[in-house]
């Protein structure tokens, strides 16, 4: 049986001062790590941008707004056309202020991402090895 899900999207970056300009997305979930989605940026082979998702934050983003931190999600809808809008903070500059960027996501494909994730692993069923975790952590120690 597959332990993973894999999809490549095309999403579109909008950062400080730009329009929206067309970057890949490549979605991965691993039943190993459960409640995490890893979200790869790039564009030209270059990896702009890598960040650890909730799954269960992700699904609730296609429904309602939801993060307070430095990753905030929200659905967005015009006419037929719906969206997912991924807000991302990110480092401090040397001047104070932080690394910005939002990234428009088409919401039919990130559904159909975390529906597949979900067969793999449905919600509420996840669970971690702690005692297995644990065991090695003091093995080492």
């Amino acid at each position: 049986m597959n332990s993973s899900v894999h999809q490549t999207l095309v999403v579109e970056l909008r950062a400080h001062g730009t329009g929206r300009c067309p970057v890949f997305a490549h979605l991965g979930y691993d039943a190993g790590d459960p409640f995490a989605v890893t979200a790869v940026f790039g564009h030209d082979g270059r990896v702009l941008a890598c960040w650890r998702l909730d799954r269960e934050m992700l699904a609730d983003g296609l429904l309602r707004p939801v993060g307070a931190g430095d990753v905030r999600l929200r659905p967005v809808a015009t006419a037929a056309w719906h969206e997912l809008r991924m807000e991302f903070l990110g480092a401090l500059r040397p001047d104070g202020s932080r690394h910005h960027a939002v990234v428009y996501a088409w919401a039919p494909a990130v559904a159909a991402f975390l529906r597949e994730t979900h067969r793999l692993v449905p919600p509420g069923r996840e669970h971690l090895p702690l005692d297995k975790l644990l065991a090695e952590i003091l093995a080492a120690g």
